[in-house]
């Protein structure tokens, strides 16, 4: 079977072996058989266990069982809007929950019903692995032959691989959760799978670690039969070094680190992943770079694959695409970004952020056709008056649904080129604002800036720069242009005659400095770093690396989680919510709101707390700050 049948195969399937991870968390519910459902001896085959492991990488995002946005498979809400990314978009009476989680009002009615949206996607991820370990248990119990020993131990690794990315989301969110293993079947009368959440963090950790570890023994170096968005061994060992830095968090002392080197380094010697050669090729809806070298691990989205309502499209990310009626999307006009972000695109007269050396940066003064320099990432990831938005027409501010309340721009890494119309869907509600480019959820950037973090902490602060110039240079290879789109160079023919290609290269010169690139709407610079940073100290070093990050994932759904981890989430969060107060009419009065360590954590659904009662006993305790079980 190639990658694009298993695919396609990857949701046509789930929905009949979702019962599964359905038997698995509600076995004994009223002590009845389930009625119309297919039963376990059914499943006990090969098909039924290769059914059961596509349905634990269906939950990867949102469908209809499990909720609406709060499970997106980006983590736009709980990475990206209570980050200085980005605000919830759209206008003020609409998705009122996103609202309060932006303002950090997480503990109301609304907000936690959010939260459980995400509790619920990531647990029934959980159970539907480990129903994928305990069902291909039993059928090599009942028939040794069903299924060869290589296969079995591939099946093996894929389900503790998605058992340790889910359980990885509940940490990033939650901290403090309970982790489940594919022995965890209490009967009803002892709890059933109402597990307590009484492991330290770190041990968490170490759980998550150890189940990828394990899967990196037993799965092979590419995905198995070439089906690309299966899980490697090269992808576990990579995500066990995210996890790793996650472990050493903000302590530089941390033997973390040491580890996480150690395995980035290995990642990197089995020269499995590369970075794209340009970085309009990460997000984009050419079937030529879908899963690409820089795809680690994504969402495989999936549209015109015959799902009536287009939910196996990206369903999470529905809502991120322009509202005007003027132009194609048609809807929603959320997750817009900020001032903020915009604004860190700035470079110096080196090509290098401006942030690092100015403290102005963040004055408002980036709009197209401005004389000073910008980075060539911004325009691949904001939408912007004047500026072609990938190869649809310019972007105009009649495209915001109410500009006054959330601002002048729009995201852009999730939407597909008009080029490729093919990637759009064609059935469900809005069919023009779901398509089917993967949602990376983890990237080779990505890893080789943790990479970078590690260099820092141990000291090794040349290597780092030396990674960190490797993702810049790759930056300033595409710049954003007219577009190949026929419409666009009628329209614009004064600005994009000569210009009809969307990438246009910037070539490095002598001195190892990337060439500026001139466009009627963008000076666009980039530099590379070359004073030794040994001089400049490792406070230098490390918010080089951490500014790399914001610049490359920007509006990626990372942005919050880095900001806790290195532990300056409420100096950052405040002084942005202190600027955008003269900016966002909403977000005066917030600054100083969020404060540690109650916001160290978001708080456990209130609904999960309360199911989670054996003899009127709370096994789920809220996090600190969140009140407690009554």
């Amino acid at each position: 079977m190639n990658r694009h049948m298993w695919q396609r195969l990857l949701y046509s399937v789930a929905g009949l072996v979702v019962i599964a991870g359905v038997m698995y968390a509600c076995k004994g519910f009223l002590d009845q058989p389930a009625q119309g459902v297919v039963d376990e001896a059914t499943l006990q085959n090969r098909v039924g266990v290769e059914g059961s492991l596509i349905a634990a990488y269906r939950a990867l995002d949102c469908e209809s069982s499990s909720g609406a946005w709060g499970c997106a498979a980006s983590n736009w809400v709980w990475g990206g809007v209570t980050s200085n990314d980005a605000y919830k978009g759209s206008n003020l009476g609409d998705q009122n929950p996103i609202h309060s989680i932006e303002i950090f009002q997480w503990s109301l009615g609304d907000a936690d019903g959010y939260l459980n949206q995400k509790w619920s996607q990531v647990y029934e991820g959980v159970f539907r692995s480990n129903a994928t370990l305990r069902l291909l248990d039993a059928v090599v119990a009942a028939s040794p032959n069903e299924i060869d020993t290589l296969t079995q131990k591939y099946i093996r690794g894929e389900a503790l691989f998605l058992r340790a990315h889910y359980h990885f989301e509940a940490y990033r969110l939650w901290g403090h959760i309970p982790y489940y293993f594919a022995a965890d079947s209490l009967p009803a009368a002892q709890g059933g799978y109402r597990k307590a959440n009484d492991l330290a963090v770190d041990s968490i950790v170490k759980l998550i670690i150890a189940d990828l570890s394990t899967a990196e023994t037993l799965l092979p170096d590419a995905p198995r039969n070439d089906e690309r968005g299966r899980a490697s061994r090269y992808a576990a060992m990579a995500y066990k070094g995210r996890v790793q830095v996650y472990g050493a968090g903000s302590n530089p002392a941390s033997p973390y680190w040491a580890a996480a080197k150690a395995t980035f380094d290995s990642v990197k010697a089995s020269l499995t992943y590369d970075l794209e050669a340009g970085f309009n090729r990460v997000w984009t809806g050419d079937l030529t770079y879908r899963n690409g070298k820089e795809t680690i691990l994504a969402y495989q989205a999936s549209a015109r694959d015959g799902e009536p309502n287009g939910q196996n499209a990206n369903f999470g990310e529905r809502l991120n695409f322009p509202y005007g009626e003027t132009n194609h999307f048609t809807c929603c006009g959320f997750y817009q970004p900020s001032y903020n972000l915009v604004n860190a695109y700035k470079v110096d007269a080196a090509g290098l952020p401006l942030s690092m050396s100015d403290n102005t940066w963040n004055v408002d003064t980036t709009y197209a056709g401005m004389a000073a320099p910008v980075d060539p990432r911004l325009d691949w990831t904001v939408g912007r008056d004047n500026v072609p938005y990938k190869d649809w027409n310019l972007h105009d501010r009649s495209w915001i649904r109410d500009a006054s309340y959330s601002g002048p721009y729009s995201p852009k890494k999730n939407i597909h080129e008009r080029a490729f119309p093919a990637a759009e869907n064609n059935v469900g509600w809005v069919a023009t604002q779901t398509n089917n480019i993967p949602i990376h959820l983890f990237r080779y950037a990505d890893m080789l800036l943790m990479s970078a973090e590690a260099e820092v902490e141990l000291g090794n602060l040349e290597a780092a720069r030396t990674i960190v110039n490797q993702v810049r240079a790759r930056a300033g290879v595409a710049a954003q242009g007219c577009g190949p789109d026929a419409a666009v160079l009628t329209a614009y023919t004064a600005f994009c005659t000569g210009n009809r290609v969307m990438v246009d290269t910037m070539q490095a010169n002598a001195v190892n400095t990337l060439d500026s690139l001139q466009t009627p709407w963008a000076f666009y610079k980039i530099g590379l770093y070359t004073t030794p940073w040994t001089g400049l100290g490792a406070v230098y070093a490390r918010n080089a690396v951490r500014t790399e990050r914001r610049l490359e994932l920007g509006m990626e759904g990372q942005r919050f989680f880095d900001l806790r981890r290195w532990g300056i989430a409420d100096t950052a969060v405040n002084n942005y919510l202190g600027t955008e107060a003269g900016r966002i009419s909403y977000l005066s009065g917030v600054s100083g709101t969020f404060a540690l360590p109650k916001y160290q954590f978001y708080p456990i659904p209130s609904v999960q707390v309360e199911l989670s009662k054996v003899g009127g006993v709370c096994q789920l305790q809220q996090n600190p700050g969140w009140g407690a079980c009554q």
